[in-house]
């Protein structure tokens, strides 16, 4: 894979901006650019308008004139570097994005600070490699199962609702434990999805007050409170049962045993890793299809690998480390449609970026999906091509150019769980069927805290003997 560098900071200064100082050194105000007739211009598919102003800032730290609300666009990887590592504890998970799902998100893994730190010291052992390893077969014979008794061959069906069937059964099973009912189960993929879209029009209004109600907020709320209500017996189960802690649930009740508010805590951290773990994954994966249908000779690829290593299933953790060539695709797919598509952060405190001032209380938009997109860094960078992450063609480039799962310290638990999860699924699908996709035109993404293909995409399954 190629990568070209070209640090936009020189170009920084030179549009007529006076330059003041910061500690003694020169720093310059960040250009603004309009952004409100782009949100209008592309209403049904804001994400495009994020990607016209990054192509008109061009990986230079520029302001966004949303009106009273003006965040940062950071796309170019040394701002993403100094903000996600260099000077991370100055920019705080809170405000845009944040706010809004505070009630369903709580103060665990995904918050900051103390919290924060509590939670990563308890829940870092269970995402070892080591220990999803030991997780992976268990994973493999789950979702076997769902493709075999949930698939109808023939049958049109809605991808996001299919993949999200397979999805949220596997990772409640896995982490909650095996006695949670169907039912609640049921109950926690729609209360799930529903938690992280329906307040989306909230990531384009962040100045609108709580106190003005807008579309989603009912829905959202009682999103939250169908979660709680499946979530918090498992908790009080957990601990009138004692004994080993064998899943997540007897994990966090087990290290919280004494702690004030432990159940809250327990119920934010159980909250956050389910939600991370099958959005991420449901976001991710349904993804997938559109993008076979659209490079049919990287599909072909895709389906031989898969019936030479696998055959006609069922796939095992033995059959993983041969599936070089899905694995490339699937680093390829979360570079284009990473999942996290939107990483808004707060500055706590004045501070410096290149030679931009950013004053207390800044919102900074950085955006994995932009930055994967800067041709400073990507040949091709709208281009679908997996053999960029092909064994030996080592990324020479930036460090943080691709962060499909954000970075420093507080990037995601679970990346290793996600690609287990990813080669098991789609190999457990493509070794019995072939995908055919219904659209009639280009698949792009729609609005929500996570980057989704636009509701109401179908598809159906045919056998491979039929296809």
């Amino acid at each position: 894979m190629t990568y070209v560098r070209k640090c936009p900071i020189s170009r920084c200064g030179h549009h007529g901006r006076s330059a003041v100082t910061f500690g003694g050194v020169p720093v310059r105000e960040a250009r603004t650019l309009p952004f409100l007739r782009s949100l209008a211009r592309h209403a049904r598919t804001p994400v495009q308008a994020f990607e016209d102003a990054s192509n008109r800032a061009g990986g230079e730290l520029v302001r966004l004139n949303m009106g009273p609300f003006r965040p940062y666009l950071v796309t170019h990887p040394d701002h993403v570097q100094h903000i996600l590592k260099t000077n991370q504890p100055n920019y705080v998970r809170s405000g845009m994005f944040w706010d809004p799902l505070a009630p369903l998100l709580g103060q665990g893994i995904l918050s900051d600070g103390e919290g924060w730190a509590a939670s990563r010291k308890i829940l870092q052992p269970v995402f070892t490699a080591r220990y999803l390893n030991s997780l992976t077969e268990r994973m493999a014979e789950i979702i076997d199962r769902l493709v075999e008794t949930t698939v109808v061959p023939g049958r049109r069906f809605d991808v996001a609702q299919g993949i999200s069937d397979l999805i949220h059964p596997t990772i409640v099973r896995l982490f909650l434990g095996a006695t949670i009912s169907d039912s609640d189960i049921e109950r926690l993929a729609p209360a799930y999805d529903t938690g992280v879209t329906a307040r989306s029009i909230r990531l384009l209004l962040p100045f609108a007050p709580e106190r003005l109600p807008l579309p989603g907020d009912g829905a959202f709320k009682q999103a939250v409170k169908t979660i709680d209500e499946v979530v918090y017996p498992r908790i009080r189960y957990a601990r009138a049962r004692g004994g080993e802690a064998v899943d997540l649930v007897s994990r966090l009740v087990s290290a919280r045993r004494d702690e004030a508010s432990a159940d809250r805590l327990i119920r934010d951290d159980m909250v956050a890793i389910h939600g991370a773990a099958t959005e991420t994954s449901v976001t991710a994966l349904t993804w997938v299809w559109p993008v076979l249908d659209a490079h049919p000779q990287i599909a072909a690829k895709v389906y031989e690998e898969v019936r030479r290593v696998v055959g006609r299933g069922p796939v095992t953790v033995a059959h993983l480390p041969e599936l070089t060539y899905l694995k490339m695709f699937v680093d390829e797919l979360v570079r284009l449609y990473p999942p996290g598509w939107i990483l808004p952060r707060t500055a706590a405190r004045a501070d410096r970026i290149g030679d931009t001032e950013i004053a207390a209380g800044s919102t900074m938009v950085l955006s994995p999906y932009l930055t994967h997109r800067l041709p400073e860094f990507w040949d091709r960078p709208h281009e679908f091509d997996p053999e960029r992450f092909a064994p030996g063609n080592e990324r020479a480039g930036h460090r943080y150019a691709y962060f499909p799962f954000a970075a420093g310290p507080h990037v995601c638990l679970g990346p290793h769980l996600f690609l287990m999860e990813a080669l098991l699924l789609i190999a457990g699908i493509l070794c019995r069927f072939r995908p055919v996709l219904h659209t009639t035109g280009p698949v792009t993404p729609r609005l929500a805290s996570t980057l989704r293909p636009p509701a109401g995409l179908s598809m159906t399954l045919v056998p491979v003997e039929h296809a």
